[in-house]
């Protein structure tokens, strides 16, 4: 019997199939996720209505299904009705796709991760053990093979108490945490000697906007260094304190409270270029985009009114958009509505960087690790001092080299005196 793709919601016709979660030969229970599809807004997992054995699938990985198209074929179980083979709607998007990317290095716009993988067998070719998409997904994100994992659901299914003893097990084997401002590059995509990968799903999507961004603008790029010695200190003093309190206190969440504060000194850094009206439209909400290396790619969650926040609600703000994106949970609304980008580096051990901008905004800007370095203080003498390099890309149709200087003079002013971003904006500023 064909199974046909069911709905994907309103206004689209096709999706692009990601992977399969099923092969030949698999018996499937009804709700056991088949594949993992991609629109032009989310990744999603189609679900079955069927409870069978797989016969036959469909389309390859990265190309095109219509709804209503044959998607595979299967032999119902015994005493299955018509009823219980009909065809259900999509589940609700589990990843949001890169509706806005930014790049500012080939390690990071290199990350196709783990959730694209194909899922791990202990022979290599058995079934899939049968659980939920949310314990597959926890599965993935903690390193979990469910092949290893004896279920004790209905038909042998695997649930989320069923793993527990596993996650036990890694963390009393895990390593030292690494420091906080690091990115673990463990769970990025390096790649097989050897070996073709296509470029499909959320990969694709960063590809095709990278492109479109490097077609369509102009790049022009400026670099400056910045002492961050107050920030620094400023910093160790409250973050063990608001740690206690649930909230991560970064650097990033600082240097976001700076561009926003700068970006009202020069509203034209804060803009779109509407080309076929040959206007740029200057923005009064200050929505900064955060890159975020997840584990799928490179995506963009927003910081929403950037300007009306203090540094400590932006911190949290960030810790939970950036949590998000790694785990797949991006919601359409946190990728939507940037005005301007920060993307960091720093993580991974970069200086430098001359990062692609975020088409349609006109201004991105990079952020390099913090480094000790010794610079001569007003005396002529010399002093420690812990120095970070900024590094901006601008449209140059909208932002001249003046222009961009002037706003990186206006974000490395507040990055300097740090206690200004901790005190309210005057009223009209």
């Amino acid at each position: 019997m064909d199974f046909p793709l069911p709905p994907v919601g309103e206004g689209l016709i096709e999706v692009e199939l990601v992977r399969w979660l099923v092969r030949p030969g698999d018996a499937v229970a009804r709700g056991q996720s088949l594949a993992e599809v991609m629109s032009d807004k989310a990744n999603m997992e189609v679900p079955s209505p069927f409870a069978g054995t797989i016969t036959a699938t469909g389309a390859q990985p990265g190309t095109k299904v219509k709804v209503g198209e044959r998607f595979l074929s299967y032999e119902p179980a015994a005493g299955s009705s018509r009823e219980d083979t009909a065809a259900s709607p999509l589940k609700q998007p589990i990843t949001a796709a890169v509706a806005t990317t930014a790049s500012n290095t080939a390690s990071n716009t290199s990350a196709l991760g783990t959730a694209l993988a194909p899922p791990k067998h202990t022979n290599g070719h058995g079934p899939l053990p049968p659980a939920a998409p949310s314990v597959r997904q926890l599965a993935r994100k903690l390193g979990v093979d469910l092949a290893q994992v004896r279920g004790t659901g209905p038909h042998g299914r695997i649930l989320i108490d069923d793993i527990a003893p596993l996650i036990a097990a890694k963390r009393a084997d895990a390593k030292p945490a690494p420091a906080a401002h690091a990115t673990d590059t463990s769970k990025l995509d390096f790649g097989v000697a050897g070996t073709r990968m296509k470029l499909i799903g959320t990969r694709r999507k960063i590809a095709e906007h990278l492109v479109a961004s490097k077609r369509a603008i102009p790049h022009y790029s400026y670099v400056d260094e910045c002492n961050i010695s107050d920030l620094v200190k400023l910093r160790g003093t409250l973050r063990d304190p608001l740690a206690q309190t649930g909230v991560k206190l970064t650097y990033l969440a600082f240097f976001v409270k700076a561009v926003a504060r700068a970006l009202k000194e020069v509203p034209v850094c804060n803009s779109t270029y509407d080309e076929p009206a040959s206007e740029i439209v200057l923005h009064d909400k200050y929505n900064i985009g955060v890159a975020v290396a997840a584990p799928n790619g490179l995506i963009v969650p927003v910081v929403r009114d950037a300007d009306k926040k203090d540094v400590v609600t932006i911190a949290a703000d960030i810790d939970r958009i950036s949590n998000d994106a790694k785990a797949g949970k991006s919601k359409l609304d946190d990728l939507r509505g940037g005005t301007f980008t920060v993307t960091s580096v720093g993580g991974i051990g970069g200086l430098i960087s001359t990062p692609i901008i975020n088409h349609p905004e006109v201004g991105i800007m990079g952020v390099g690790k913090v480094v000790k370095r010794p610079v001569y203080d007003e005396h002529g003498d010399l002093k420690p001092a812990d120095i970070v390099f900024l590094s901006f890309s601008f449209d140059h149709r909208v932002v001249d080299g003046a222009i961009c200087a002037a706003f990186g003079n206006a974000v490395i002013r507040y990055l300097h005196a740090p206690a200004l971003l901790l005190l309210p904006e005057k009223a009209g500023a």
